[in-house]
């Protein structure tokens, strides 16, 4: 039998084991079990969270023997044919290779004839912006009075493509990128399904490199599978994607927070002769600080943050070590340098300048600081109880 990769081996078949994407799902199956399923859906969002699986579990429910319902059976011949992608009721397109209008005429000929075997045909037009202007025109009238029997849905990564007349004639999902905890549990559920003993650091290493994909995270892991074999640890992942290490990762920020320059240059010398990717480490050093001022803002606060329990701990202590101004202005000087990353002679040397600014910004003294102290020697002046300088004190004490 050939082989099946993780990404489509453990592909979601129920609305429930979509991961990340709540607000749809539940959505979908209120409007099934209250008969208030829309002519037609727009999905959209990044790629690998959901889109075109949410798709397919929709035009189940839909067809289902049982149906609709919002727990297809997955057991009937309807079911097993959408799984496999072979049945003649839903119509799965590539909108990015048939852009023409001709395409969709056909499309809307099609369309008029009942379906073989369910009760919908269903068309899901992946990547629905790259349509023809021409294209998008001769569908209008389709999508807009369909026949009963037709539903459509529409995915797309680029919504701003779509025309406002197209819009405004489907019912619009907004998929989120996938918490990196959430990623994290699925991937550790299916390690355990597949026999594979990989250790939570290197789970979060694939969730942090996958950027709210979880397909970029199965795939990841389906490769690290091939590389490692079935015991797979964080250096692993380092050494296959390019990525650095959480702890590493964190004493970086640790250094450049103690304007410690020598320590911080040390490390990024050390992760440059390791080939690792530069811009990926400006990115992943933004987001760092990017937690700490969440931190500090909130008096200690993590809800809002996309990390472990772990890294809770670490990011506390290092919010209690510096101040709201000073990340601020660091997060400013890295993202100056990941704006002019890609356009740079050298990404190594446009790093380590802004490792040194950022390093030097974490102990000089912020405007803030310094209005403050005036004020107060102002004041103390003003009350005649100014501070002491040298020269007094050597009156003082001969």
């Amino acid at each position: 039998m050939a082989y099946e990769v993780i990404a489509r081996k453990w592909r979601p078949q129920q609305f429930d084991d979509v991961v990340g994407q709540e607000h749809v799902t539940r959505t979908l199956k209120n409007a099934i079990e209250a008969e208030r399923v829309a002519h037609a859906y727009l999905f959209v969002g990044p790629r690998g969270i959901g889109k075109t699986t949410t798709a397919r579990i929709l035009a189940k429910a839909l067809n289902c023997v049982k149906g609709p319902t919002p727990t297809p059976c997955d057991a009937c011949d309807a079911c097993r044919e959408i799984m496999s992608g072979k049945s003649l009721d839903v119509i799965e397109m590539d909108a990015a290779s048939n852009t023409g209008v001709d395409y969709i005429r056909e499309l809307r000929e099609n369309a008029m004839y009942a379906p073989a075997r369910g009760p919908f045909k269903v068309y899901i037009i992946d990547e629905v912006h790259m349509l023809s202007a021409g294209a998008f025109n001769a569908l209008l009238k389709t999508l807009e009075e369909p026949p009963p029997h037709v539903k459509f849905i529409f995915a797309t990564t680029e919504p701003q493509k779509i025309p406002a007349t197209i819009l405004s004639r489907v019912q619009r999902f907004d998929l989120r990128p996938i918490a990196a905890a959430r990623i994290v549990g699925r991937l550790a559920e299916i390690a355990r399904a597949e026999g594979i003993d990989i250790d939570e650091d290197a789970l979060l290493a694939v969730a942090r490199g996958a950027e709210g994909g979880m397909r970029d995270a199965q795939s990841a892991m389906d490769q690290l599978i091939a590389f490692q074999g079935k015991t797979i640890r964080e250096q692993d992942v380092m050494s296959v994607f390019g990525l650095v290490a959480r702890r590493t990762l964190e004493e970086l920020v640790s250094a450049i927070l103690a304007g410690d320059v020598p320590q911080a240059l040390t490390t990024v010398s050390s992760l440059v002769d390791t080939g690792k990717d530069l811009p990926r480490l400006n990115v992943e050093l933004i987001e760092s600080f990017r937690n700490i001022m969440i931190l500090i803002y909130t008096k200690g606060n993590p809800s809002s943050l996309d990390v472990t329990a772990n890294q809770v701990e670490v990011l506390k202590k290092q919010a209690e070590s510096t101040e709201a101004e000073r990340v601020l202005r660091i997060i400013e000087i890295l993202t100056d340098a990941d704006s002019r990353m890609r356009y740079a002679l050298s990404q190594r040397t446009l790093l380590e300048v802004a490792v040194i600014k950022a390093a030097r910004a974490a102990t000089v003294a912020s405007v803030e600081q310094i209005i403050g102290q005036i004020a107060t020697l102002k004041k103390a002046f003003e009350d005649g109880q100014a501070p002491e300088d040298s020269a007094s004190v050597k009156k003082k004490h001969p």
